[in-house]
Protein backbone atom coordinates (compact mmCIF):
# COMPACT_ATOMS: atom_id res chain seq x y z
CA UNK A 1 0.00 0.00 0.00
CA UNK A 2 1.67 3.09 -0.77
CA UNK A 3 2.53 5.86 1.63
CA UNK A 4 0.62 9.33 1.58
CA UNK A 5 2.95 12.63 1.87
CA UNK A 6 3.24 12.64 5.18
CA UNK A 7 3.36 8.75 5.94
CA UNK A 8 6.49 7.71 4.31
CA UNK A 9 6.87 5.02 7.12
CA UNK A 10 4.41 2.62 6.27
CA UNK A 11 7.19 -0.14 7.47
CA UNK A 12 7.06 1.10 10.84
CA UNK A 13 4.22 -1.20 11.85
CA UNK A 14 2.83 -1.12 15.74
CA UNK A 15 4.76 0.26 18.31
CA UNK A 16 4.52 1.10 22.36
CA UNK A 17 5.18 4.00 24.56
CA UNK A 18 8.45 3.33 26.47
CA UNK A 19 7.82 3.09 29.98
CA UNK A 20 9.87 3.05 33.60
CA UNK A 21 7.98 -0.30 35.04
CA UNK A 22 9.70 -2.13 31.35
CA UNK A 23 13.23 -0.78 31.29
CA UNK A 24 14.35 -3.98 32.71
CA UNK A 25 12.78 -6.28 30.51
CA UNK A 26 13.59 -4.66 27.01
CA UNK A 27 17.06 -4.33 27.68
CA UNK A 28 17.61 -7.83 29.72
CA UNK A 29 15.36 -9.75 27.03
CA UNK A 30 15.64 -7.62 24.02
CA UNK A 31 11.43 -8.87 22.48
CA UNK A 32 10.83 -8.09 18.92
CA UNK A 33 8.94 -4.63 18.58
CA UNK A 34 8.55 -2.51 15.56
CA UNK A 35 9.58 0.61 17.63
CA UNK A 36 8.90 2.55 20.55
CA UNK A 37 7.59 5.98 21.07
CA UNK A 38 9.23 8.35 23.90
CA UNK A 39 8.00 11.36 25.97
CA UNK A 40 10.89 14.01 24.58
CA UNK A 41 10.76 15.64 27.83
CA UNK A 42 12.00 12.60 29.94
CA UNK A 43 14.78 12.98 27.50
CA UNK A 44 15.77 16.91 27.67
CA UNK A 45 18.36 16.45 30.06
CA UNK A 46 22.30 16.39 29.83
CA UNK A 47 22.76 12.86 30.92
CA UNK A 48 22.42 10.69 33.92
CA UNK A 49 20.13 7.53 33.54
CA UNK A 50 17.36 8.61 31.47
CA UNK A 51 20.03 8.57 28.27
CA UNK A 52 21.78 5.87 29.53
CA UNK A 53 18.37 4.16 28.79
CA UNK A 54 17.76 5.95 26.09
CA UNK A 55 21.28 5.12 24.24
CA UNK A 56 20.79 1.62 25.20
CA UNK A 57 17.31 1.24 23.35
CA UNK A 58 18.91 2.97 20.51
CA UNK A 59 21.20 0.44 19.82
CA UNK A 60 18.71 -1.78 19.49
CA UNK A 61 15.32 -0.10 18.27
CA UNK A 62 14.01 2.35 15.94
CA UNK A 63 12.48 5.65 18.28
CA UNK A 64 10.27 8.13 17.79
CA UNK A 65 9.63 11.16 19.78
CA UNK A 66 6.21 12.50 21.16
CA UNK A 67 6.23 15.87 22.96
CA UNK A 68 4.07 16.73 25.60
CA UNK A 69 4.70 20.45 26.14
CA UNK A 70 5.12 22.29 23.07
CA UNK A 71 1.46 24.24 23.62
CA UNK A 72 1.11 25.31 19.90
CA UNK A 73 -1.97 27.02 20.35
CA UNK A 74 -0.52 28.77 23.54
CA UNK A 75 -0.26 32.97 22.78
CA UNK A 76 3.14 33.09 24.46
CA UNK A 77 6.00 32.81 21.79
CA UNK A 78 8.30 29.28 21.45
CA UNK A 79 10.36 28.77 24.58
CA UNK A 80 14.06 28.79 22.81
CA UNK A 81 15.75 27.05 25.33
CA UNK A 82 13.30 23.95 25.02
CA UNK A 83 13.77 23.73 21.47
CA UNK A 84 17.52 23.67 21.43
CA UNK A 85 17.08 20.81 23.42
CA UNK A 86 14.38 19.17 21.74
CA UNK A 87 16.39 19.85 18.62
CA UNK A 88 19.42 17.98 20.35
CA UNK A 89 17.59 15.05 20.94
CA UNK A 90 16.13 15.13 17.43
CA UNK A 91 19.65 14.51 16.55
CA UNK A 92 20.57 11.95 19.00
CA UNK A 93 17.36 9.72 18.08
CA UNK A 94 17.06 9.80 14.63
CA UNK A 95 13.27 10.43 14.97
CA UNK A 96 11.26 10.51 11.32
CA UNK A 97 9.16 12.79 12.44
CA UNK A 98 8.00 14.81 15.96
CA UNK A 99 4.65 15.03 17.51
CA UNK A 100 3.05 17.81 19.91
CA UNK A 101 -0.46 18.15 21.22
CA UNK A 102 -2.75 20.84 19.11
CA UNK A 103 -4.27 22.67 22.63
CA UNK A 104 -2.38 25.26 24.45
CA UNK A 105 -1.24 25.16 28.23
CA UNK A 106 0.47 28.16 29.31
CA UNK A 107 0.12 31.76 29.93
CA UNK A 108 2.82 34.43 30.53
CA UNK A 109 5.48 31.84 31.22
CA UNK A 110 3.38 29.82 33.54
CA UNK A 111 2.93 26.23 32.64
CA UNK A 112 -0.57 24.55 33.15
CA UNK A 113 1.07 21.27 32.54
CA UNK A 114 -2.46 20.02 31.18
CA UNK A 115 -3.49 19.69 27.53
CA UNK A 116 -6.01 22.32 27.30
CA UNK A 117 -9.04 22.34 24.25
CA UNK A 118 -8.41 25.36 21.90
CA UNK A 119 -11.46 27.71 20.14
CA UNK A 120 -11.87 26.91 17.37
CA UNK A 121 -11.71 29.98 15.46
CA UNK A 122 -9.52 31.14 12.36
CA UNK A 123 -7.46 33.80 14.49
CA UNK A 124 -6.43 31.01 16.80
CA UNK A 125 -5.54 28.20 13.99
CA UNK A 126 -3.64 30.99 12.16
CA UNK A 127 -1.70 31.14 15.61
CA UNK A 128 -1.05 27.84 15.83
CA UNK A 129 -0.23 27.52 11.97
CA UNK A 130 2.37 29.95 12.80
CA UNK A 131 4.11 28.97 15.54
CA UNK A 132 4.27 24.77 14.05
CA UNK A 133 5.69 26.21 10.64
CA UNK A 134 8.51 27.55 13.06
CA UNK A 135 9.27 24.79 15.10
CA UNK A 136 9.33 22.56 11.74
CA UNK A 137 11.55 24.75 10.05
CA UNK A 138 13.82 24.68 13.14
CA UNK A 139 14.15 21.77 13.61
CA UNK A 140 13.99 20.27 10.00
CA UNK A 141 12.08 17.65 10.81
CA UNK A 142 7.99 17.09 10.02
CA UNK A 143 5.57 17.79 12.91
CA UNK A 144 2.37 15.88 13.47
CA UNK A 145 0.07 17.36 15.72
CA UNK A 146 -2.15 16.12 17.73
CA UNK A 147 -5.81 16.04 18.41
CA UNK A 148 -6.49 15.95 22.45
CA UNK A 149 -9.55 14.78 24.45
CA UNK A 150 -11.64 17.82 25.70
CA UNK A 151 -14.40 17.95 28.57
CA UNK A 152 -15.13 21.52 27.54
CA UNK A 153 -16.14 23.60 24.57
CA UNK A 154 -15.67 27.38 23.87
CA UNK A 155 -18.76 29.59 23.02
CA UNK A 156 -16.60 31.59 20.40
CA UNK A 157 -15.50 28.53 18.58
CA UNK A 158 -16.73 28.72 14.83
CA UNK A 159 -16.09 25.70 13.57
CA UNK A 160 -15.96 22.03 14.18
CA UNK A 161 -12.82 20.52 15.92
CA UNK A 162 -12.08 18.17 12.82
CA UNK A 163 -12.27 21.59 10.07
CA UNK A 164 -10.31 23.27 12.66
CA UNK A 165 -7.63 20.59 12.93
CA UNK A 166 -7.67 20.53 9.05
CA UNK A 167 -7.41 24.24 8.74
CA UNK A 168 -4.24 24.25 11.09
CA UNK A 169 -2.57 21.12 9.28
CA UNK A 170 -3.02 22.87 6.21
CA UNK A 171 -1.90 26.23 6.86
CA UNK A 172 1.65 25.10 9.02
CA UNK A 173 1.96 22.16 6.01
CA UNK A 174 2.25 19.67 8.56
CA UNK A 175 1.48 16.26 9.55
CA UNK A 176 -1.60 14.51 12.07
CA UNK A 177 -1.31 12.07 14.72
CA UNK A 178 -4.98 11.04 14.65
CA UNK A 179 -5.75 10.04 17.73
CA UNK A 180 -9.03 7.49 17.74
CA UNK A 181 -9.63 7.27 21.12
CA UNK A 182 -9.06 11.55 21.71
CA UNK A 183 -12.22 11.63 19.15
CA UNK A 184 -14.23 8.74 20.84
CA UNK A 185 -13.56 10.35 24.09
CA UNK A 186 -14.64 13.72 22.74
CA UNK A 187 -17.49 12.74 20.89
CA UNK A 188 -19.24 10.86 23.60
CA UNK A 189 -18.56 14.25 26.01
CA UNK A 190 -19.26 16.96 23.12
CA UNK A 191 -22.35 14.44 21.05
CA UNK A 192 -21.23 14.91 17.97
CA UNK A 193 -20.36 11.68 15.24
CA UNK A 194 -17.19 10.25 15.43
CA UNK A 195 -17.04 9.02 11.86
CA UNK A 196 -17.84 12.46 10.86
CA UNK A 197 -14.59 13.96 12.18
CA UNK A 198 -12.73 10.78 10.28
CA UNK A 199 -14.39 10.70 7.20
CA UNK A 200 -13.90 14.70 6.92
CA UNK A 201 -9.71 15.58 7.93
CA UNK A 202 -7.10 15.38 5.42
CA UNK A 203 -6.11 12.04 5.27
CA UNK A 204 -3.47 12.51 3.19
CA UNK A 205 -1.62 14.34 5.84
CA UNK A 206 -2.14 11.81 8.53
CA UNK A 207 1.63 10.57 9.74
CA UNK A 208 1.00 8.28 13.16
CA UNK A 209 -2.53 7.11 14.74
CA UNK A 210 -3.04 6.55 18.83
CA UNK A 211 -5.20 3.61 20.22
CA UNK A 212 -5.84 3.91 23.80
CA UNK A 213 -8.16 2.41 26.71
CA UNK A 214 -10.37 5.41 28.10
CA UNK A 215 -12.92 5.11 31.24
CA UNK A 216 -16.33 5.52 31.47
CA UNK A 217 -18.24 7.68 34.24
CA UNK A 218 -22.01 8.55 34.83
CA UNK A 219 -21.45 12.03 32.47
CA UNK A 220 -18.55 12.30 31.03
CA UNK A 221 -15.81 9.31 29.62
CA UNK A 222 -12.19 10.82 30.62
CA UNK A 223 -8.92 9.58 28.82
CA UNK A 224 -7.03 7.45 30.82
CA UNK A 225 -4.97 5.01 29.25
CA UNK A 226 -5.10 2.83 31.91
CA UNK A 227 -6.74 -0.32 30.48
CA UNK A 228 -7.01 -1.91 27.04
CA UNK A 229 -8.44 -0.62 24.53
CA UNK A 230 -12.45 -0.72 24.02
CA UNK A 231 -14.22 -2.43 20.92
CA UNK A 232 -15.67 1.28 19.77
CA UNK A 233 -12.15 2.31 19.79
CA UNK A 234 -10.98 -0.50 17.19
CA UNK A 235 -13.89 -0.20 14.98
CA UNK A 236 -12.74 3.63 14.81
CA UNK A 237 -9.16 2.45 14.56
CA UNK A 238 -10.31 0.25 11.39
CA UNK A 239 -12.17 2.67 9.71
CA UNK A 240 -9.70 5.64 9.91
CA UNK A 241 -6.85 2.19 8.51
CA UNK A 242 -9.39 2.01 5.17
CA UNK A 243 -9.42 6.00 4.92
CA UNK A 244 -5.41 6.67 5.58
CA UNK A 245 -3.59 3.54 4.58
CA UNK A 246 -1.15 1.59 6.02
CA UNK A 247 0.25 4.04 9.17
CA UNK A 248 2.05 3.35 12.24
CA UNK A 249 0.94 2.89 15.00
CA UNK A 250 1.28 3.14 18.92
CA UNK A 251 -0.89 1.70 21.68
CA UNK A 252 -0.77 4.50 24.43
CA UNK A 253 -0.95 2.56 28.30
CA UNK A 254 0.42 5.47 30.77
CA UNK A 255 -1.48 4.50 34.21
CA UNK A 256 -1.57 1.06 35.82
CA UNK A 257 0.77 -0.39 33.88
CA UNK A 258 0.58 -3.73 33.47
CA UNK A 259 3.74 -6.27 32.21
CA UNK A 260 5.42 -5.47 29.14
CA UNK A 261 3.91 -8.56 27.78
CA UNK A 262 0.23 -7.69 28.49
CA UNK A 263 0.86 -3.73 26.71
CA UNK A 264 2.93 -5.58 23.56
CA UNK A 265 -0.23 -8.11 23.16
CA UNK A 266 -2.89 -5.28 23.37
CA UNK A 267 -1.02 -3.43 20.79
CA UNK A 268 -0.38 -6.06 18.26
CA UNK A 269 -4.53 -6.73 17.91
CA UNK A 270 -3.98 -3.58 15.70
CA UNK A 271 -2.16 -5.67 13.03
CA UNK A 272 -5.49 -7.71 12.64
CA UNK A 273 -7.14 -5.03 11.69
CA UNK A 274 -4.52 -3.73 9.61
CA UNK A 275 -4.48 -7.19 7.56
CA UNK A 276 -7.93 -7.35 7.37
CA UNK A 277 -8.00 -3.94 5.30
CA UNK A 278 -4.99 -5.02 3.14
CA UNK A 279 -7.44 -7.96 2.11
CA UNK A 280 -10.33 -5.75 1.77
CA UNK A 281 -8.56 -3.53 -0.79
CA UNK A 282 -6.63 -6.43 -2.80
CA UNK A 283 -10.26 -8.09 -2.86
CA UNK A 284 -11.63 -4.89 -4.04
Amino acid sequence: MPANRFNGHTDLGVGIGLRVPHYNHILTRKPVVDWFEIISENFMCDGGRPLHILDQILEQYRVVQHGVSMYFGSADPLNREHLNKLKRLVKRTKTPWLSDHLCWGSVDGRYTHDLLPMPYTHAAARVTARKVRQVQDFLEIPIAVENVSSYAEFHASEMTEWEFLSEVVEKADCGILLDVNNIYVSSKNHTFDPYDYLNNVPHHRVAQIHVAGHSKYEKYILDTHDHPVLNPVWKLYAHATRLVGDTATLLEWDDRIPSFHEVHREALKANQFRQSIREEKVAA
